[in-house]
């Protein structure tokens, strides 16, 4: 019988920060109200070993609108939320995600005259 030769498996899987339950729960939410408001088409999600992003899309082919990021490290600094804006800027920071996309929600609130 021919030796086949054995393969060592990692030790241990790749660290990889993502969004919880409730998070992506209120962010989906949001994305959701947006899309029926006719301001986002499309999304993307990203999963990497420091951070974990949701970006948004007016069209496919351009650059997000916005981009929600979660970064654990900077939790004890000044937030593990944030939130870019289309051209990189950081719109908002913050410890509590509602906080981090409350200026997203104000786009949905309309001025009603009686």
């Amino acid at each position: 019988m021919p030796l086949v030769p054995v393969v060592p498996l990692a030790a241990r899987p790749v660290p990889q920060v993502a969004f919880d339950r409730l998070e992506l729960l209120r962010i989906l939410d949001l994305y959701g109200r947006m899309v029926a408001a006719g301001l986002w088409r499309d999304y993307a999600m990203d999963f990497g070993r420091e951070a974990a992003s949701f970006s948004v899309f007016r069209r496919t082919a351009e650059r997000p609108t916005a981009r929600i990021e979660k970064r654990p490290a900077l939790r004890g600094r000044q937030g593990m939320w944030a939130l870019y804006g289309e051209a990189g800027q950081v719109l908002k920071r913050g410890h509590e995600l509602a906080g981090v996309l409350s200026p997203l929600e104000r786009r949905l609130l309309k001025v009603v005259e009686d």
